[in-house]
């Protein structure tokens, strides 16, 4: 899995007044916890584009005033009128306990159901996965080569290698809309 590095502050004084100034001098407050002890830092809010503004899921390795840490993003709050980040939480990782994370799927090939002029819809674009954090993938894949007209493929069908997805597997991850000229044509 990808690692994007992210480089914080400690931060002296908790509370909102303090987080608010912090806000103001375009940094975001953060916490970090998971490993028996938590860690309020502030970052500056430019760090988190690669992060947040991207289809891919990124492993972060924190340096926070010299000491390093390995955590994913846990949650994220924005302000509800002007999108800025106003909180971030990240879980620290350990080697020997699993994590749970949304995982983009892929789809790969061309289904026959596409080439005979019907439309691909995408349902679902993640998926629920927990795994140590050294077989998390950046991807799952899932092959939609052999979906016909009206037919879909549903989360029970990606393969699984080294981790456990959580999302149901009746959930459809893909289907193939029949358009409006052929469905006279496909029940002749």
């Amino acid at each position: 899995m990808k690692t994007l590095e992210i480089i914080g502050f400690k931060r002296a004084n908790l509370g909102k007044r303090n987080a608010k100034d912090l806000r103001n001098e375009a940094l975001v407050p953060c916490v970090l916890y998971g490993a028996g002890h938590q860690v309020h830092f502030a970052v500056p809010m430019i760090l988190f584009r690669g992060l947040i503004y991207t289809p891919e899921v990124h492993m972060v390795e924190l340096n926070i005033e010299g000491d390093i840490y390995k955590a994913i993003l846990q949650d994220i709050q924005f302000h509800p009128v002007n999108e800025m980040i106003m909180h971030a939480d990240f879980l620290e990782l350990q080697d020997d306990k699993p994590v749970k994370m949304n995982i983009p799927v892929h789809l790969k090939g061309t289904a026959i159901g596409v080439q005979k002029g019907g439309k691909l819809v995408v349902k679902q674009s993640k998926v629920r996965i927990k795994a140590l954090p050294a077989h998390m993938p950046d991807f799952v894949e899932l092959d939609i080569t052999n979906m016909d007209l009206g037919k879909s493929v549903r989360v029970r069908d990606i393969v699984t290698n080294n981790f456990e997805i959580l999302t149901n597997g009746q959930v459809t991850v893909a289907s193939i809309a029949i358009p409006r000229a052929l469905r006279g044509k496909t029940q002749e």
